[in-house]
């Protein structure tokens, strides 16, 4: 059997190129925090998770060219050895602050984060649970620590108590989920989360990737959202979101930071993040401090969008977040609505199974702090116009 094969029979790409609505790998040929340019034309961008609109924050671009004049393009080694910074150390003390905890690690993407945490501290006798709808870095970093996967109905705490009572008290245990779930744009339930963490002597470990900068005091994430920072014993974060970059980090106690630091391989085998970003991190979480006006903009867009979603008759199921999405169900639907949406001037993402359960394909919407109320006005106008010529509403 050649491992070719599936490659040579894969045909569903090429036909929906041919069919004109082939929807991944846009190249944009230029941006704002709220707009984009392709093909020439200016769309509104309302597909991508710069939730704070930083990715073009004057402060934020003078930190990222001053730390390349600094320190060059690249550490061109890992953190391990020849890729740490004073300025990864400054970062790492920051955030472990900022998120209330003794230590922090980072990583140079948040899915190596995922798969550090998971993959390093958990074994074959240990067990992990899982939301059914974790992100694939968590559900491929439980793949590769061997140890033992079960899952729970998404945001149940019902049915987590079931799955709880099912392990044996000795086995070693983490519960992972996530603050803001990224397709859904709900929040998890923390509170009863925690509570049965507790009850079952089980870790607990929240992706906070699409929560910081957006949720709690500050944007400092999902457990000081619901005042419960001394009651979580990890939090990822990434800096692909809010922090206007690239990268990942941990925080937790200091002696499990230091275990990870010598253990977790996607650290010590990559190369570190580059100045630049790490410079970005930097001042992003500056601005985060010094201008709460972002999030609370950020929320009034969000709030504005779902009401406005809703008045219009679309399922944006049970969002909460500054993550709405437009539920469709129809696969080629959706693709055509996604196509038409981009030819109107609107850039958003059409996500279908596996990302998301069979039969509820969607569009993610996210918002921006710095959307304007006529690019959200022109969102909404559009989506009911085309709503009604293809059927939605």
């Amino acid at each position: 059997m050649d491992i070719f094969e599936k490659c040579f029979k894969f045909t569903r790409a090429e036909e929906a190129r041919q069919n004109g609505y082939y929807p991944y790998y846009i190249p944009i040929q230029g941006s704002s925090a709220t707009e984009v340019i392709v093909d020439g034309k200016k769309k509104v961008m309302i597909g991508s998770n710069n939730y704070l609109g930083l990715t073009h924050h004057p402060k934020i671009l003078e930190a990222a060219q001053e730390a390349m004049k600094k320190y060059g393009t690249g550490c061109t080694g890992s953190r391990f050895l020849n890729g740490t910074l004073d300025l990864h150390e400054e970062l790492e003390a920051k955030l472990a602050a900022f998120t209330g905890f003794e230590a922090c690690l980072v990583f140079s993407t948040g899915f190596q984060t995922n798969l550090g945490i998971i993959d390093t501290l958990l074994g074959k006798n240990d067990v992990v649970i899982v939301d059914k709808l974790a992100h694939a870095s968590i559900v491929d970093a439980c793949r590769l620590s061997y140890a033992e996967i079960l899952r729970f109905r998404h945001n149940d705490p019902e049915d987590l108590d079931r799955v709880l009572k099912k392990i044996h008290p000795k086995q070693g245990k983490l519960i992972v989920v996530e603050g803001i779930y990224s397709m859904e744009g709900d929040i998890v339930p923390l509170p009863t989360i925690v509570e049965l963490s507790k009850r079952y002597e089980a870790r607990l470990m929240v992706d906070d990737a699409h929560a910081l900068g957006v949720l709690g005091e500050g944007g400092r994430g999902t457990a000081h959202h619901f005042n419960l920072p001394e009651e979580v014993d990890l939090v990822m974060g990434t800096f692909s979101k809010s922090f206007a970059c690239i990268g990942g980090f941990v925080a937790g106690e200091e002696r499990v930071i230091d275990y990870l630091k010598h253990h977790a391989r996607t650290l010590i085998f990559s190369a570190s993040m580059p100045p630049s970003a790490v410079a970005t991190a930097l001042a992003a979480l500056e601005v985060m401090q010094e201008e709460p006006e972002l999030q609370e903009s950020l929320w009034k867009n969000a709030r504005k969008m779902w009401k406005g979603f809703r008045e219009l008759g679309f399922n944006i199921g049970g969002s909460e977040s500054p993550v709405v999405p437009v539920i469709i169900g129809d696969d080629i639907k959706t693709f055509t609505f996604w196509r038409k949406l981009m030819e109107a001037g609107i850039f958003a993402n059409p996500v279908v199974s596996p990302a998301v359960p069979e039969k509820t394909a969607r569009l993610r919407t996210s918002y921006i702090a710095t959307h304007t109320e006529d690019q959200l006005d022109f969102v909404l106008e559009t989506f009911q116009r085309l709503g009604k010529e293809e059927g939605i509403i």
